[in-house]
């Protein structure tokens, strides 16, 4: 489909909406976004269903990041069941629990029936818990019991992950009767699947046969000859785990057993494209020492998320303020160390950090474990050490032609290499040790490698000038 980058103007008609609605790259387009917020000060109910009806549910929750408070009250009730909740399982979580604060009980639990469980589970989660007595209560028996199945495991397992809903069939059944079944159940089925989970009469899975399979196998051929063996998730394994097993295995869908082995749910792709995206972006902002309050966070809210990191972050720059203070002496005298002190600190952390990273990284797709941990750790100590060297040869050409001392060239050379490699060192074993100590060494890694770099450069740089140039 084309996208338009010229801006729509309000009197475009309802058929050109769908283009003029996202830009080249699938965002929204600002000037479209422009024509939502004037129909809605207009009052104009007509034109505003033209412009909801042109975007997808998706593109719908993304206009609400962009509307205040007060536009999306308006917004809200325009959306039928099936758009309300596929844009409730798409929202931000900040503006996803304000809109709920606008439907009411009976509507949303229509809207939460036609969602996947795993998906109306998540939104339940979200809600107070007065609320969500009456939302449940709204709803039928079956999905009221799938949705209370599904909050009793752990947030961000593989129960809360999967939907219950689930194809499966004794192995006994031919391909025809699977087919004739499939046609039968209709909407008891999954939305969207993948694979015939074959189970035996505990319903355990024994195999599964994979929908385009089935398609070109004759009527006749029982699910046995066509089955193959499946990967169980274990319904309390973290989805982390869950999506590492996907990637490895290029899994379209697995089956979710729960102890004695009982299918009670799949997870299909689509859910762990979504695990994958929070994972690495939770990694991503844990680095930087910051957590994502969503688009609708209050200033108040932001503020608080971040206080904390930068609270600890000062106590680590006042440690390292501290190595400075034992040689005030020194930089007293020659105040050429001034000028030349922040540069191994820096250039440390700037390396810890690409160490740290790569550790990381490894860490989470298990690249790295007992079996290469001492080949790894040799590895990064070495270009530590080797660029160390690189960056003695670097610096002491700087620092000789800027200041005409060699003693002092020599000096920034060595605090060059001592924490180039000290960094190397703290890089690669923070992580390893905050993840056997069961932490996150995303999250806890960064102030660490930071203090130590800190200290060592400035340590290193002013102990090698007092005792070399100084003593």
């Amino acid at each position: 489909m084309a996208r338009a980058t010229d801006e729509p103007t309000a009197a475009a008609p309802a058929e050109d909406l769908e283009d003029l609605a996202l830009r080249d790259d699938y965002a929204l387009n600002p000037a479209f976004v422009e024509m939502v917020v004037d129909a809605a000060d207009r009052g104009d109910t007509v034109r505003l269903h033209e412009l909801i009806d042109a975007l997808h549910p998706a593109d719908i929750a993304d206009l609400m990041g962009f509307l205040s408070a007060n536009y999306r009250e308006v917004i809200v009730p325009l959306l039928s069941a099936d758009d309300l909740g596929e844009v409730l399982s798409e929202l931000d979580g900040a503006i996803r629990e304000e809109i709920l604060e606008l439907i009411d009980a009976a509507r949303l639990a229509q809207a939460l029936g036609e969602m996947d469980s795993d998906d109306a589970a998540d939104v339940v989660d979200d809600l107070e818990e007065d609320k969500k007595g009456e939302v449940l209560a709204a709803m039928s028996d079956i999905d009221r019991a799938s949705i209370e199945t599904a909050l009793a495991y752990d947030d961000e397992t593989a129960g809360r992950l999967m939907q219950r809903e689930v194809l499966a069939a004794p192995q006994f059944w031919t391909v025809g009767q699977t087919m004739d079944h499939v046609r039968e159940a209709g909407v008891d089925l999954p939305e969207l699947f993948f694979d015939v989970y074959v189970v035996d009469p505990a319903n355990k899975p024994l195999g599964a046969a994979t929908v385009s399979r089935l398609l070109k196998t004759r009527l006749d051929a029982p699910l046995s000859e066509i089955m193959e063996p499946v990967i169980e998730i274990p319904v309390d394994m973290d989805q982390e785990e869950v999506a590492y097993i996907f990637d490895k295995y290029h899994l379209i869908s697995a089956p979710v057993v729960e102890p004695g082995g009982r299918l009670v749910g799949q997870i299909t792709v689509d859910d762990i494209v979504a695990v994958i995206q929070e994972e690495s972006q939770e990694d991503m902002l844990a680095l930087a020492g910051v957590s994502d309050p969503g688009r609708g966070a209050s200033i108040m809210e932001i503020t608080r998320s971040r206080f904390w990191w930068l609270l600890i972050n000062l106590g680590t720059a006042i440690l390292a303020s501290g190595v400075i203070a034992l040689y005030q002496g020194s930089i007293a005298k020659l105040a050429a160390l001034a000028v030349l002190n922040p540069i191994a600190a820096s250039m440390g952390g700037n390396a810890g950090t690409q160490t740290l990273t790569v550790a990381v990284r490894a860490l989470a797709t298990k690249e790295l474990n007992a079996a290469n941990m001492l080949v790894t750790v040799w590895r990064e100590i070495a270009v530590g050490l080797l660029n160390g060297v690189a960056f003695f040869i670097v610096i002491g050409l700087i620092t000789f032609f800027w200041f005409h001392d060699p003693a002092m060239a020599v000096v920034a050379g060595l605090a060059m290499i001592i924490n180039l490699l000290a960094a190397a060192v703290a890089g690669i074993f923070l992580p390893l040790a905050l993840d056997r100590l069961g932490f996150d060494p995303a999250a806890s890694s960064v102030v660490f490698l930071t203090t130590v770099t800190d200290c060592v450069g400035y340590f290193s740089f002013l102990g090698l000038a007092t005792v070399i140039i100084l003593r």
